[in-house]
């Protein structure tokens, strides 16, 4: 028999069921499903290891029994008219049978475009023709699985549907790309599946989760999970036509960042859902005051010790907290209540687990192949290759993914820094030069600045926020102007001073001054986010409240001068869960916030004090709209170490009335505290730190302050000012 499409003759016959039966063919179509025979008829050829009877139902034309191959086990064959349609029925050695469509009857689904695309890195949808997709293809339904692994000797999509049987449905090689692809009819949603690769070396690597898959099983499984994304009915119009506004660098945002796992646990510890979370998470956050949601990292990641930064699923909403729709109602829920909602977004680096994105091919595919590019000492990652241009259009193409399918309005990138050079955290002699023997990751850059174009020039009035370190220039200028085109960077270095600053001894502080100062000789060179998040409370680390000294109201009093401090500087804001209402212990990621507090009055004070501060900044323009403008901040009293005050004057556009904020950092009062003040009349008391809704002790100014027209600190009037001991008083001028 001669097989005219592909020349295949009897004895090359025998090679591919061989090779079938071995599981190391990388060319399934060629041989099986129906090709072209003699006299208008087709060679059908089915294998199916474990069969022992395949029949072709062809309808009208009643069934066709297959033909039993001698000496290869499992293979079938027989001729049929070449326009007869069909099904398979197999029958098992128990008399036990099944009907199925013949995977090997459908043409490929990918096309020359998304070749020409893939092939050049720059497809903007990639999450559209890679993973798995359930669609009709040729009047059937089933699921189109499609996976990048151009060094692989074969790949197979396995799952309890073929006995995770590599041989049973190997998959189709797109050579320009390295591509493989596969229908696979009758598979649909919530179906487990992996891919079974065989490396360039002919070794059988670990089963593969899909690294465009957009669901997992649970934890401890791995396995990906067809999900079908389409179709969810958003009601979060006016949000999307009006969210520019409210991530503008004059906007006021206010961050609360959330891991989902710990916030709250429910029916005896296990985590809140997303839809628990679009009611009790949503309605909290509003009724705080923030304006945004950081959700610590959501893509699916195997331990949950690694809070998310150890990703493995990219493309796939952790199944902890429920399905793809289910987070997708919780994003729809913050628009309703007018959240935004940030994404931990981790480019960086990935875990090694087996079942990853290590070697997935059997080659180093995603990542270096030398360890001093492709390996992460500090958290035993692997580092990707984003010189290669399929792995950045990996990464982009995930960016604008969560951006497109989720509505999410930012991603803050974690650990720029490890990203920006490669001798992050490495010694002398364990790093690679750059090709111009510098030290900057320019591979790493440019995908950064890809990834900030094409998302921002895609969804117009989103956010990308960097966790960036060092003083790498340009991080929130735009890429045009030489920049990495973020919209926001996180203020390390401001976080690192002022908190070394809170933790010590009121009375050392005088010889600290310059920590609560400095900060504002950089403070417009970036557009800044101030940010205590997760990481100052873990690890030995402690509470915020636990860092405070002195006694229980001492440590209260120094943390809602702290927070008012924050608030007043210009910067937007970040806190983490916990902080806002002062718990005691540091966090962890196991349990959830210790809710309990709140009987204290103290804590509810400290809930009330984050939320009065949240309507002030939001309601005074003063305060937000010139946050990254040096014209928005004047000293008045930098200087006066001896007391430790701090007084400062925040200016909004020109129809915006003043803001001054006087901060007193010791525990004694300051009953006449002369300040300059840069205009005559009344100044109202908008908020004192000390006021007893809080858990202060109500020493202040009776809500209000006169100021003479006599110049001092070089401002044009003054006033005697109650600076109450522990605190930060704003007075705002009434014109």
């Amino acid at each position: 028999m001669f097989d005219k499409e592909n020349g295949t003759r009897p004895n090359q016959e025998s090679d591919h069921f061989n090779r079938l039966a071995a599981g190391v063919h990388d060319d399934p179509f060629a041989v099986l499903g129906p090709h072209p025979g003699a006299d208008g008829r087709q060679t059908l050829t089915v294998f199916l290891p474990g069969a022992s009877k395949v029949t072709a139902l062809r309808g009208d034309a009643g069934e066709r029994a297959l033909d039993p191959v001698s000496g290869h086990p499992g293979v079938f064959r027989a001729e049929i008219p070449d326009d007869t349609a069909y099904r398979l029925q197999a029958t098992l050695g128990d008399g036990s049978s099944w009907t199925f469509e013949d995977a090997y009857r459908f043409g490929p689904v990918l096309g020359e475009m998304d070749d020409h695309l893939i092939g050049e890195g720059t497809h903007g949808r990639l999450w559209e023709v890679l993973g798995a997709h359930v669609i009709e293809h040729e009047g059937v339904t089933g699921t189109h699985f499609a996976v990048w692994a151009p060094n692989a000797r074969r790949v197979s999509v396995v799952g309890a549907f073929n006995g995770w049987d590599g041989r049973r449905h190997p998959m189709r090689r797109r050579a320009a790309t390295g591509t493989w692809e596969i229908f696979l009819p009758g598979i649909g949603e919530g179906v487990a599946y992996k891919y079974e690769i065989l490396g360039p070396d002919g070794a059988l690597q670990p089963l593969k989760a899909d690294p465009v898959g957009f669901g997992s099983e649970h934890p401890p499984g791995n396995a990906s999970v067809v999900r079908d994304i389409r179709g969810y009915g958003w009601t979060d119009d006016d949000w999307m036509a009006t969210r520019g506004a409210r991530s503008d660098r004059a906007a006021p945002i206010s961050i609360y960042e959330v891991h989902l796992g710990s916030w709250r646990r429910k029916d005896g510890g296990r985590p809140i859902s997303y839809r628990e979370a679009a009611e009790e998470l949503v309605d909290y956050a509003a009724g705080m005051g923030f304006t945004h949601l950081e959700l610590m990292p959501v893509s699916e990641y195997p331990f949950d010790g690694s809070w998310g930064y150890q990703p493995v699923g990219l493309y796939a909403p952790t199944v902890r907290h429920g399905p793809p729709h289910e987070f997708r109602d919780l994003v729809d829920a913050a628009h309703r209540k007018g959240l935004g909602v940030i994404l931990d977004w981790v480019p960086g680096h990935f875990p090694t687990d087996p079942h990853g994105l290590g070697r997935f091919d059997g080659t180093a595919l995603y990542e270096h192949a030398d360890p001093k590019e492709g390996f992460h000492q500090d958290w035993n990652t692997l580092i990707y290759n984003y010189g290669r241009t399929e792995v950045r259009n990996v990464l982009v193409a995930n960016a604008l993914y969560w951006l497109e399918e989720y509505h999410v309005d930012g991603l803050r990138v974690d650990a720029v820094a490890s990203m920006l050079y490669r001798d992050y955290s490495r010694a002398e002699g364990e790093w690679v030069p750059n090709r111009d023997g510098g030290r900057e990751n320019y591979e790493a850059i440019d995908m950064l600045r890809e990834m900030n174009s094409a998302t921002h020039g895609a969804h117009p009035g989103i956010m990308t926020l960097a966790e960036e370190s060092t003083a790498y220039p340009g991080v929130s200028r735009p890429v045009d102007a030489g920049g990495l085109g973020f919209g926001f960077k996180w203020n390390m270095g401001w976080m690192n001073d002022t908190l070394g600053y809170i933790r010590k001894d009121p009375v050392h502080r005088r010889y600290h001054h310059h920590q609560m100062t400095f900060g504002l000789t950089y403070a417009f060179s970036e557009n800044f986010v101030l940010p205590i998040s997760h990481d100052e409370v873990v690890h030995g680390k402690g509470s915020m409240l636990g860092k405070m000294p002195g006694g229980a109201d001492e440590r209260f009093a120094n943390l809602r001068a702290y927070y008012g401090f924050m608030w007043g500087h210009p910067g937007k804001k970040l806190l983490f869960m916990g902080q806002e209402f002062g718990q005691q212990a540091e966090w962890n990621h196991a349990g959830e916030l210790d809710w309990r507090a709140l009987e204290d009055p103290r804590h509810r004070g400290m809930q009330r004090l984050v939320s009065d501060l949240n309507a002030l900044y939001r309601g005074e323009p003063a305060l937000h709209e010139r946050d990254a403008e040096p014209d928005g901040f004047q000293w008045i009293e930098a200087d006066d170490a001896a007391n430790s005050v701090y007084a400062w004057i925040r200016r909004g556009g020109p129809d915006a009335p003043n803001v001054v904020v006087l901060c007193n950092f010791t525990p004694v009062e300051r009953p006449a505290y002369r300040v300059g003040l840069p205009m005559a009349g009344v100044w109202r008391e908008a908020l004192n730190t000390d006021a007893g809704i809080y858990g202060g002790r109500d020493r202040g100014n009776l809500g209000k302050v006169e100021a003479v027209a006599r110049p001092h600190q070089g401002q044009a009037a003054q006033a005697e000012i109650t600076l109450p001991p522990l605190s930060a008083v704003f007075l705002v001028h009434d014109g």
